[in-house]
C-alpha cells in the first residue's frame, strides 16, 4: 500500500509566527514608504497583498522561529520514506525559501499573485493531488479545520481557539503551546525598564516638595502613564526589530523574536498599554499630555527610522530621557531649570553612547550597518567611547557650575554639602565606561546604575548629603 503524503501548514504550525505579519513589519522597517500602498494591494485581494510584500522585502528564512518539535517529527517521517509537502497560504516566494532552508519537503503548495491558498482552496488542491490514497495534515488554525477533518491522520499544532475545540472533540494528535506565555507577556513589557521613569520625580524632589501629597500623587500618575507608554513602544520596537534580534546572541530569546508571543498578540498589548497611558494622562495637567504626545511621536520616529541614523539615535535617546524630567515638571506643576536640563542632556547622552558601544562590541570585528541594525561600524568603537566619556565629564562640569551658582545659596541651607555630588557622579560615569571597555556592561546602562550595589551606595550617600544641604 502506498504511504500517504504528509501536508504541513507553515504559519503557526511549522513556525511560531505568521509570514504575512512578518513581511508587514519587515516592510515597515526596510521600506516604510511601502506602507502607503497596503490599502491598494489589499483592495485587490489578500493574495496580491502577500505577493507584493514578498516581492518587496528582503527575507531570510533561516531567521524564522521554527517549531523544533514539528521539525523533529517531520524528519522522522522523512526517514521512513514518507513524502512531505509544504502546503501554505503564504506566498510561494517565501514558502520556497523556507523549503530550501529546511531541506525537508518534496514539493511546495503556496499562494501566488492570484490565489490565496487557504481553507477550502487548499483542501481542493490537496485532495486533487492526493487522490484516493488520502493525506495526513499538520495545521493549527480555524482555516485548517476543513483540512484536518478530511485528513486520514490529523496533527493539531499550537491551535487557536477554534482548532483547539476541534482537537478536544476529536482527540487528534496534539503538539501544544509552549508553557510560560503569561510570563513572556510580562517580560515583553520590560518592567525592569520602568525604573527609568523615576525621572518624573526629579523636579519635585529638587524643589523640595517631596512631602506634598498632591504632588506625589501627580508624580505617581505620571510614572504609571509613562511606564505604560514606554512598554507600548518597547513592544512595537521589538516587532520592528524581529529579524535583527534573531541574529543577536541574547536578544533572540525575547518573547517576539523567539515566537513565544505572536505579532497580533503584541499589537493588542501595545494598543492596550497606550490606552492606559492616555487614560492616566487625562487625570493630569494638559502640559503633561502634550509632553507625553511629543514623547510618543519621538519614540515612534526613533523606532521607524532615527535609531538607524548615525549619532541622531543617541541624541534622540538623550532627549527622551530628558523628556521624562520635563513630563514630571508638567505633571507636578513645578518648573525646570537650565542647569537641570543641561546636566540631563550630557549625562544621558553619555549613557546612550555606552549602550551603542556595548552593542557594537557584541557584534565584534567586521560589524557593519547591516549586521548592527544601526548607523555604526566596528571602526566607530573608539570614537563612540571618546564621545561618551567626554559627554559624561561635561555633565559633571555642568553640575559643578550649578553648585557654584547663586541659585544654590537660595535653595540650600548648607550649599557646600552638595559639592561631593560632583565626584560621586564622576565616579559613576567613569566606572560605567571602564566596565564597558572591559566588555562587562549591561546593555542598558541606566538599568545597570539602578541595580548595581556600588552605584546604589553612591546615590544613597548623595541623597543623604542633599537632604543635609536642605534641612541641616
Amino acid at each position: 500500500m502506498k504511504e500517504r503524503t504528509v501536508y504541513v501548514d507553515l504559519d503557526g504550525t511549522l513556525i511560531h509566527s505568521d509570514l504575512l505579519w512578518e513581511t508587514l513589519f519587515l516592510a515597515a522597517r526596510q521600506c516604510p514608504r511601502l506602507l502607503v500602498k497596503l490599502p491598494f494591494w489589499l483592495s485587490q485581494g489578500k493574495a496580491r497583498l502577500k505577493a507584493e510584500l514578498a516581492r518587496n522585502v528582503s527575507f531570510d528564512a533561516s531567521a524564522l522561529p521554527y517549531r523544533q518539535e514539528v521539525i523533529d517529527e517531520l524528519r522522522a517521517l522523512k526517514a521512513q520514506g514518507r513524502r512531505i509537502v509544504l502546503a501554505t497560504g503564504s506566498n510561494e516566494r517565501l514558502a520556497h525559501a523556507v523549503a530550501v532552508h529546511l531541506g525537508l519537503f518534496d514539493a511546495v503548495l503556496a499562494s501566488n499573485d492570484e490565489v490565496n491558498l487557504t481553507s477550502t482552496r487548499k483542501l481542493a488542491r490537496i485532495e486533487a493531488e492526493a487522490g484516493v490514497d488520502g493525506y495526513d495534515y499538520y495545521g493549527n488554525s480555524h482555516e485548517d479545520i476543513c483540512l484536518l477533518e478530511n485528513a486520514a491522520e490529523a496533527t493539531v499544532v499550537a491551535p487557536d481557539r477554534s482548532a483547539g475545540r476541534w482537537q478536544r472533540r476529536t482527540g487528534s494528535h496534539l503538539i501544544g503551546h509552549e508553557k510560560g506565555r503569561l510570563k513572556a507577556a510580562i517580560k515583553s513589557f520590560r518592567p525592569h525598564q520602568w525604573t527609568k521613569n523615576v525621572l518624573v520625580f526629579v523636579p519635585m524632589i529638587l524643589t523640595h516638595e517631596f512631602l506634598n501629597l498632591e504632588m506625589v500623587l501627580s508624580a505617581l500618575l505620571a510614572f504609571v502613564s509613562f511606564s505604560a507608554a514606554a512598554s507600548s513602544v518597547y513592544i512595537v520596537n521589538d516587532l520592528l526589530d524581529l529579524e535583527a534580534d534573531r541574529r543577536h546572541k541574547t536578544k533572540r530569546y525575547r518573547p517576539f523574536a523567539s515566537g513565544r508571543l505572536s505579532i497580533p498578540t503584541g499589537l493588542k498589548m501595545a494598543f492596550g498599554l497606550m490606552a492606559l497611558a492616555c487614560a492616566t494622562a487625562v487625570l493630569l495637567p494638559v502640559g503633561y499630555a502634550i509632553v507625553l504626545a511629543g514623547y510618543m511621536i519621538a519614540t515612534t520616529a526613533y523606532s521607524f527610522a532615527l535609531k538607524r541614523m548615525l549619532l541622531i539615535d543617541v541624541m534622540t535617546l538623550a532627549f527622551l530621557y530628558t523628556t521624562r524630567i520635563i513630563a514630571g515638571a508638567e505633571a507636578t506643576g513645578v518648573g525646570t531649570s537650565f542647569w537641570l536640563l543641561s546636566f540631563s542632556i550630557f549625562f544621558f547622552l553619555s549613557l546612550a553612547l555606552v549602550k551603542r558601544y556595548t552593542e557594537l562590541q557584541d557584534h565584534g570585528t567586521g560589524a557593519d550597518r547591516s549586521t548592527t541594525g544601526r548607523g555604526y561600524v566596528d571602526a566607530d568603537l573608539e570614537t563612540i567611547g571618546q564621545m561618551g566619556m567626554s559627554s559624561g565629564f561635561a555633565a559633571v562640569l555642568v553640575l559643578a557650575l550649578y553648585i557654584n551658582s547663586p541659585e544654590v545659596a537660595v535653595h540650600y541651607a548648607i550649599p557646600y554639602l552638595v559639592w561631593p555630588l560632583c565626584p560621586m557622579v564622576l565616579y559613576i560615569i567613569s566606572r560605567i565606561w571602564v566596565l564597558a571597555r572591559r566588555d562587562q556592561m549591561h546593555e542598558d546602562p541606566v538599568v545597570f546604575i539602578l541595580q548595581d550595589w556600588r552605584s546604589q551606595m553612591v546615590m544613597g550617600l548623595g541623597g543623604l548629603m542633599f537632604l543635609g544641604a536642605v534641612y541641616v
